[in-house]
């Protein structure tokens, strides 16, 4: 390609940027470069820029297409220096021309900067007690540490302090007071001898009344009594043993229901923020006791309190008047960026006397500015000795200290920062952040006039996604006003994917470019899903973030791809960058950055946050996006806050959650609506009651949000005209919906249309299902008994489908080939009957490979085991399988079978994550929504039509029913349990004639009507989701399970469920409840030959892991017992040891730091131990 560059670098940038530039081209000026290049060659620059690029830097590369026509490819550095075009401007000025500032829609930007930097002039006071104190003090002592846990935390105490100033005022009386203290106002903080400072474990407890409720008269004290309290950490619902202590903190208690979630924050009390003990007065008196007074009897604090309260007073004012309160001033400082003007908020918060904690968009963004500038400020440690920059100057002569710092080089421990030191600083780096947040998207990169978001599709199989593109560039003026929700419901193999970016690229604003985040519920899909964006759509590092967690999982992946490019069988660029032990940066794109933004000059210096949030596109397990909403403690939501305020959101295959994980799903599109972000959700098989019950959580997010960024808020908002598109493979279909029965009409109605195409495709199916019947297993006694019917069943069940659907091996024609999957619902049996298998002969002449699937391998061999099925199953290229060399090798070991099989064994993992395609499949049942998906597996990359005779095989009952009679059957995984239990066990009485035969996703779109969820599977699974999503029509309380009901979060009052931990605490997401340990098999010390099992135990933060010998509970099985019969073997790696030696040595590493990091498992905890073989993978004894 012919390509032109352009500087308009300045200083040393100009000088570094001619270096580079002149090594890849010719100047065609002073300022300007042409050159024929090759993409490789293209990229290298880039790369080159970008590693030295500076604030000055601003280099633009054209790509001359022709005669007529160039187009910009990139900008690095300053891209305000081009236009979109990638032009320079002939004059320039700083005068507001346009004046878009007038147009800020933060309407409620002054009560967020106000409460934020009043409540961090406050949120430490409670560090004056002597008892925090003391604890500095021994720190600097060299004492140590501090024995135990506090009694009462800081914040509470702090809390406690407030409430004793207001006391019974309003909040105008005490914002006068707070304006212009007196002697007497300034010993009412901590004045106890009238009772105002109410000291839990000293006082009577009649006496300590909780804090919200005696603050219920002053809605704005509530407020910032409330930031006060959770600038750690939200409150949690205490939970007592059975001798009545108190649990730790944030177990779940038997005393959470709708009763207590709708009390909220009116029962907090200390037990909430800690864990309260009993003690004497001597040991509790420490906490409410300050020998030393409090910073706000300091001029330099009462000056900065005055000028808060007389700004709050004249907002008060203003409302009741119902005009505009005054537009706050930026505040001056080094390193502030300019920002759009904030906007008060005339209507709205607080308005007619309404409670501020009703407005979770206000209350948990001026959380997270006073959070982050907490955060920040306890971070500028002192430097050789002086002060660190960004520390604020106050008098000297106050004595308490708010933190110490650890001199690493001296081992010493030092003061760091005084009280009011740090109160003021907070409360300025509050008021910095909430100026910043307007800009924050701006400031951001996003991927701008991407051309292979833009092309078209050429190819019919793929012709829907240009009309899907289309439909949402409909929608984008309606989607920028009023937030946009999405559902892609196209079949699997149709390239949803691909659809997804385009869809969301549509609704962008096209000068801003594309900001979303791709959120999967696997660490597998995650990175297909990164690699497709990468090759399909040519997103380099700069614009591609990877999160998956597991940085092993990670390390593994790439090190495979590196591997399949040195043969030429991948495209040139790798996943990820290299990564170190501690964490990975897989995303190299802040070139360019301002990092003097307030917000991103407090965030990015901590590279987890800088990959979450920088990067344009994110590709990431949702669980890096879920602390949004679950900050129990810590600082963990604010990357994701941030996020979700600054780009959009796509949920990929949000039905294969567990309905556990249904709430933690819910609380995260609400968040995104109340935070601005557009929602779709993809997946071919969205249940009705899912998709309504995201949609009512996202309205209910957006209400929030226009209240307070809508073109027109007001105190009693009008419901959103949400822009709705739905997609699939054949019809596009959009609305503008304001009401949940407008969104439930038009759903209802698309999914009918799509239920009506996939009966017509169903004409000439792909796959045909049939019943097996199981009665034969009724006769077994015992598990063993059980298993070896089961592989009898199995065995037959895989040479009958054989017989059918095998494909002859085009070296050898009379020898015929097939590849099928078997799938159980759980491991402990999956293992049995794998052991059954191996010993049972097929037929003579037969030969059977058989591999078995299931999550507790090491991660080495789970990820070879994954790598051998992504190749062998790839049947895009039906004959490409027997070049493999993988599968010729085991076709010739056994010259005299004519028949082969090759069979997987696996759990639930081979239902969703893999890009499998099998000839056929024998299905153990758990769910529809399974069954569904794993059809799809079946002929998944070949469109050719299944004849009369069925390739899928679905056992009429399962393991379960056998095992462990009178019990729920369809459980774990499934949605039976014992209180929504069927009345049948057989598939035969639970399906109706349409639900089966050919399988695809029309059960599980459309809900039947009347529902029978004691009759029908398929109705049970609606019903179950219909409880957890929707909140009941009829009655008052819910009969779901409080652990499930998602819809609990968005329809209580926000200051019941939104501003306390009850929801995360009571609905966390991913709970296991069942306890785990890790272990490692590891070469021995004294022989690197040997393996042995170890447990791996954490140790002290920062102070790395242990290995403690587990081979006494370790039972291995030797081949011989396993692999006892003729005709059949394993598909698998022949050894453990060999795998991790030719790992070590590839990737040039220590076999037993190799073994650390790859050769890991988490594991059910088992007294008696495990079972163990490499082909078997790990089982409890």
């Amino acid at each position: 390609m012919n390509i032109l560059l352009v500087s308009e670098c300045d200083k040393r940038a100009l000088v570094q940027t001619r270096r580079i530039l002149d090594q890849f081209a010719e100047r065609r000026g002073e300022r300007t470069w042409q050159t024929p290049i090759t993409q490789e060659g293209l990229d290298t620059l880039r790369r080159l820029l970008r590693a030295s690029a500076r604030k000055n830097t601003a280099v633009a590369c054209h790509w001359i297409r022709g005669q007529d026509h160039t187009e910009l490819l990139w900008v690095v550095g300053d891209k305000t220096r081009f236009n979109a075009q990638g032009a320079v401007p002939t004059h320039t000025t700083r005068r507001d021309v346009l004046r878009a500032g007038d147009e800020n829609d933060w309407h409620s930007g002054e009560d967020i900067h106000l409460l934020a930097a009043l409540a961090a002039l406050l949120h430490d006071l409670g560090k004056a007690s002597a008892a925090f104190q003391s604890r500095l003090q021994d720190s600097l002592a060299g004492h140590g540490a501090h024995s135990g846990r506090n009694r009462y935390r800081h914040e509470w105490v702090s809390l406690r302090l407030f409430q004793a100033f207001v006391g019974q005022d309003e909040d105008a009386a005490w914002l006068a007071r707070l304006a212009d203290p007196t002697p007497a106002d300034v010993a009412s903080w901590a004045d106890a001898k009238t009772g105002r400072l109410q000291r839990d474990g000293l006082d009577a407890p009649d006496a300590c009344v909780p804090p919200f409720q005696a603050l219920a008269h002053a809605p704005l004290a509530q407020a910032v009594g409330w930031l006060i309290l959770t600038h750690h950490r939200l409150p949690v619902l205490p939970a007592h043993q059975d001798n009545g202590e108190q649990a730790w903190l944030g177990c779940p208690s038997s005393r959470f229901g709708a009763a207590s979630l709708q009390a909220g924050l009116r029962q907090v009390q200390a037990d909430w923020n800690e864990i309260v003990r009993a003690g004497g007065a001597s040991e509790i008196q420490p906490y409410w006791h300050f020998p030393q007074g409090l910073p706000v009897a300091l001029p330099h604090w009462q000056a900065q309190a005055k000028r808060l309260a007389l700004r709050l007073q004249a907002m008060l004012v203003a409302r009741r008047q119902g005009s505009p309160s005054p537009r706050p001033s930026p505040p001056k400082g080094e390193g502030e960026m300019p920002s759009k003007p904030l906007s008060p908020c005339g209507r709205g918060v607080g308005e007619r006397g309404s409670a501020w904690l009703d407005e979770p968009y206000v209350m948990h963004l001026s959380r997270l500015a006073l959070m982050l500038a907490d955060h920040h400020y306890s971070s500028l440690n002192r430097e050789d000795g002086h002060r660190a920059r960004g520390r604020v100057d106050v008098p000297e002569g106050c004595t308490l200290l708010a933190n110490t710092y650890k001199d690493k080089v001296q081992g010493r421990t030092w003061p760091n920062q005084t009280l009011d030191e740090h109160l003021i600083g907070v409360a300025q780096g509050s008021r910095r952040i909430t100026h910043a947040l307007p800009s924050l998207a701006d400031s951001l990169p996003g991927l701008v006039n991407h051309k292979p978001l833009r092309k078209r599709s050429t190819e019919a199989r793929f012709a829907w996604q240009n009309k899907a593109a289309d439909a949402a560039a409909s929608q984008h003026a309606q989607a920028a006003e009023h937030g946009a929700f999405i559902v892609n419901m196209a079949s699997t193999g149709t390239g949803k994917t691909l659809a997804n970016a385009r869809v969301m690229n549509a609704l962008a604003d096209p000068e801003r470019g594309l900001r979303c985040a791709f959120a999967m519920g696997l660490r597998t899909l995650t990175l297909q899903t990164g690699r497709a964006f990468q090759t399909l759509l040519s997103l380099g590092e700069e614009q591609l973030a990877i999160r998956v967690g597991g940085h092993a999982s990670r390390a593994l992946f790439e090190h495979f791809e590196t591997r399949a490019e040195a043969t030429g069988s991948a495209s040139n660029q790798a996943l990820l960058l290299e990564e170190e032990e501690e964490g990975s940066v897989e995303f190299a794109g802040d070139a360019g950055l301002d990092e003097r933004h307030p917000v991103l000059a407090r965030t990015l210096h901590d590279p987890l946050v800088k990959k979450l949030l920088v990067a344009p596109v994110l590709v990431c397990t949702i669980d890096h996006l879920t602390p949004a909403t679950e900050s129990q403690r810590g600082g963990r939501q604010i990357a994701p806050m941030l996020r979700l305020l600054s780009g959009d959101l796509v949920l990929d295959e949000p039905d294969d959650f567990d309905l556990a994980d249904l709430p933690a799903l819910t609380r995260l599109v609400h968040w995104a609506g109340l935070l601005g972000s557009r929602v779709l959700l993809s997946s071919a098989t969205l249940a009705p009651a899912l998709v309504q019950g995201l949609f009512l959580a996202y309205r209910a997010g957006r209400m929030a949000y226009q209240r307070h960024r809508g073109a027109r808020p007001s105190g009693a908002v009008t419901p959103p005209e949400i822009a709705c598109l739905w997609l699939d493979e054949f019809n596009q279909q959009a609305s503008a919906c304001a009401t949940p029965e407008a969104f439930q009409q038009q759903h209802e109605g698309f999914a009918a249309k799509r239920h009506a195409r996939l009966a017509q495709e169903a004409a000439t199916p792909r796959r045909r299902c049939a019943l097996v019947d199981v009665r034969p297993l009724a006769s077994a006694k015992t598990d063993a008994e059980r298993a070896s019917a089961l592989a009898v069943l199995l065995q037959t069940q895989a040479l009958a489908l054989h017989e059918l659907h095998a494909q002859p091996d085009p070296q050898k024609p009379e020898r015929r080939v097939s590849f099928g999957l078997i799938r159980m619902a759980n491991i402990e049996p999956l293992v049995q009957v794998a052991r059954a298998l191996f010993a049972l002969a097929p037929p003579p002449g037969v030969q059977i490979h058989l591999c078995v699937y299931h999550s507790q391998f090491p991660l080495l061999l789970r990820s070879n085991i994954e790598r051998r099925l992504d190749a062998a199953l790839n049947r895009r290229d039906p004959e490409a399988v027997f070049a493999l060399a993988d599968i010729r090798t085991r076709l010739e070991a056994h010259p005299q079978a004519a028949q082969h099989l090759f069979i997987v064994l696996g759990s639930p993992v081979t239902e969703v994550g893999r890009d499998h395609d099998y000839d056929w499949a024998i299905v153990e049942p758990s769910s529809m929504r399974s069954l569904i998906q794993l059809v799809g597996r079946v002929k998944r990359h070949r469109v050719e039509v299944c004849g009369k005779a069925a390739n899928v095989r679905v056992l009429d009952s399962n393991w379960r029913h056998f095992s462990k009679p009178g019990g729920p059957v369809f459980y774990r995984p499934g949605f039976e349990t014992s209180t929504a239990q069927l009345a049948h066990c057989q598939l035969r009485h639970l399906l109706r004639p349409e639900e089966f035969g050919v399988v695809d996703a029309r059960p599980r779109i459309v809900c039947p009507t009347p529902l029978e969820p004691h009759k029908q599977w398929v109705d049970l699974e609606h019903w179950r989701m219909a409880q957890a999503m929707l909140p009941p029509q009829t009655q008052v309380n819910s009969p779901v399970p409080a652990a499930e009901a998602a819809w609990w979060w968005w329809h209580f009052p926000p200051a019941s469920a939104l501003m306390t931990a009850l929801l995360p605490q009571h609905q966390p997401f991913r709970d296991d409840t069942q306890k785990r340990v890790d272990l490692c098999l590891r070469p021995t010390d004294d022989d690197p030959e040997r393996i042995e099992l170890t447990e791996v135990v954490d140790l002290k933060k920062g102070s790395g892991k242990r290995y403690v010998s587990a081979q006494n509970r370790c039972k291995m099985w030797t081949d011989e017992s396993i692999f006892s019969a003729l005709g059949i073997c394993a598909w698998a790696e022949p050894s453990y040891a060999q795998a991790l030696a030719e790992l070590a040595q590839a990737m040039d590493m220590p076999l037993q730091r190799c073994a650390e990091r790859f050769g890991t498992v988490s594991l059910p905890a088992s007294e008696p131990g495990w079972w163990w073989h490499a082909a078997l993978g790990f089982v409890r004894r």
